[in-house]
């Protein structure tokens, strides 16, 4: 009876800590039915958002127990490695399910791996290099959104986690404090600095991306309430963060009206004005009717405009002010997916992170390739991505024996900005409030599709690594 409530704890204990570290939500409860198979406990599971509903069925005495086990929770990577070990110790009867159970209690009462400090300074390298890399930004550009996402990330682990009132308001508060900031610095004469890069990559960190994606998961696999909540909470999520984008910008030009002039200025900067007639082909008498002024303003697809992703880059201008060359990606691309794994609670000090990074940079120069062949079409492009990281992954994990779901993560997220990146950013010029706010609509869909491709790109590398041989079924981890 005592090892019956052990294994009944452990899968409790299991429960919680899966929640705690961010696991796939769409695999949470597959992986709880096997474990409940393999230590024989009678038991049924119902997964909502944060929260998992346990049923202990007892045949003989035709009774249950129900169990509530709430946790909400970002993704620790290492946390995330540890429980999975213990996990499949347990089911492989390589140690007992009261050791798990102690094991599982330490992993959930262990102190963060990294102090707030530490993870602003992650925060400040990981927004500096995806501005540079998704968002056209120079290198004046990405030391100002890579000290807003400090701030950011400052405010989301200290006030907003001790502040509940804060915390309801905290990502519209930080989005227009970032595009105020943006709007200020990219209104100043001689346009040293770029709105567009500034304020997407200030606030790249707090985008719903990795949420779309397990909704987008979910819904794959048959999960529709988990999947349509988390959906719909996504692209409200969006709209909040455009919103805020949108009242930050028309702030700035509320307070200080000269602005409007710079920005028209700066919209203007790749025209070209002239005087005069239009002449009749058949004489030579001006037509005094069709006199005026004209204005030729080259368009972004003309292959003539100095427009770099929402940002005008005059080719005269120094290096600094200009975007990265292509041959920086070589190094800045495993700089950011180391950092995005550390930032994500991932050990210095373990083999995962190299084979993280090296997944990462794989993901990313599919990607980047596909987009040089498929311009247009978001999803298509991030589907390649997805299909090579996919597959790196769950041959990893078959082969080697490595966690696919920990290895696969950094790769998964760098899709997501990369692909907006692509399509021109978080938030464009507009020329008006409403065509910005109605712009932030236009980022929920574009999510929506790149999660879809990722979702396709996921699920068929594991129907090719999986088509041959035995499935994994009980210490199966991935995405």
């Amino acid at each position: 009876m005592a090892d019956y409530v052990a294994r009944q704890k452990f899968i409790l204990r299991l429960a919680k800590a899966l929640l705690s570290f961010g696991a796939p939500s769409h695999r949470i409860e597959s992986q709880l039915h096997s474990a409940g198979e393999i230590l024989d406990v009678h038991v049924a599971f119902v997964h909502l958002p944060n929260l998992i509903m346990v049923t202990f069925m007892d045949s003989d005495t035709r009774t249950s127990e129900t169990h509530f086990v709430r946790a909400g929770g970002r993704v620790a990577l290492t946390s995330l490695h540890k429980v999975h070990l213990v996990y499949r110790d347990v089911l492989h009867d390589k140690i007992g399910a009261t050791q798990g159970c102690e094991q599982l209690k330490r992993i959930l009462q262990a102190r963060p791996l990294y102090n707030i400090w530490t993870r602003c300074l992650l925060a400040f390298f990981c927004a500096s290099i995806i501005c540079v890399l998704s968002f056209g930004g120079s290198i004046v550009d990405m030391f100002v959104s890579g000290l807003s996402a400090s701030v950011l990330q400052y405010l989301g682990l200290n006030a907003a986690a001790k502040s509940s009132i804060y915390a309801n308001v905290y990502e519209i508060s930080v989005s227009i404090v970032v595009s105020f900031i943006a709007r200020l610095l990219g209104t100043l004469p001689g346009n040293i600095f770029c709105y567009s890069a500034i304020s997407s990559a200030g606030v790249v960190l707090i985008l719903p991306g990795f949420t779309i994606l397990i909704s987008a998961l979910e819904l794959t696999s048959r999960n529709i309430l988990c999947g349509s909540v988390r959906m719909v909470y996504a692209i409200i999520y969006t709209l909040f963060l455009g919103f805020g984008l949108t009242i930050g910008s028309d702030f700035y030009l509320l307070v200080n009206p000269h602005a409007r002039h710079n920005l028209a200025a700066t919209a203007m900067l790749d025209a070209e004005t002239l005087h005069g007639y239009i002449i009749d082909t058949n004489t030579t008498l001006p037509l005094s009717q069709l006199g005026g002024t004209f204005t030729f303003m080259e368009t972004a697809d003309s292959g003539t405009s100095h427009i770099i992703k929402g940002c005008y880059r005059n080719p005269s201008w120094p290096w600094y002010r200009q975007p990265f060359p292509w041959w920086t990606m070589l190094f800045l691309v495993p700089i950011y997916s180391a950092c995005s794994s550390v930032a994500n609670l991932q050990a210095l000090r373990c083999v995962q992170l190299p084979i993280m990074v090296v997944f990462s940079c794989a993901a990313y120069a599919a990607n980047k390739g596909a987009n040089y062949l498929i311009s247009d079409r978001g999803d298509i492009v991030s589907a390649f991505g997805a299909l090579i990281i996919g597959l790196c992954g769950n041959i990893y994990s078959r082969l080697v024996g490595g966690t696919a779901f920990t290895s696969m993560v950094t790769g998964v997220l760098f899709l997501v900005p990369s692909a907006i990146g692509n399509g021109g950013g978080l938030i464009a010029n507009y020329s008006t409030s409403a065509a910005q706010y109605s712009g932030s609509f236009e980022l929920g869909v574009r999510m929506i599709q790149v999660a879809i491709g990722v979702t396709i790109g996921l699920f068929v590398a594991q129907i090719l690594v999986y088509a041959l041989g035995r499935r994994k079924n009980a210490a199966h981890f991935a995405f």
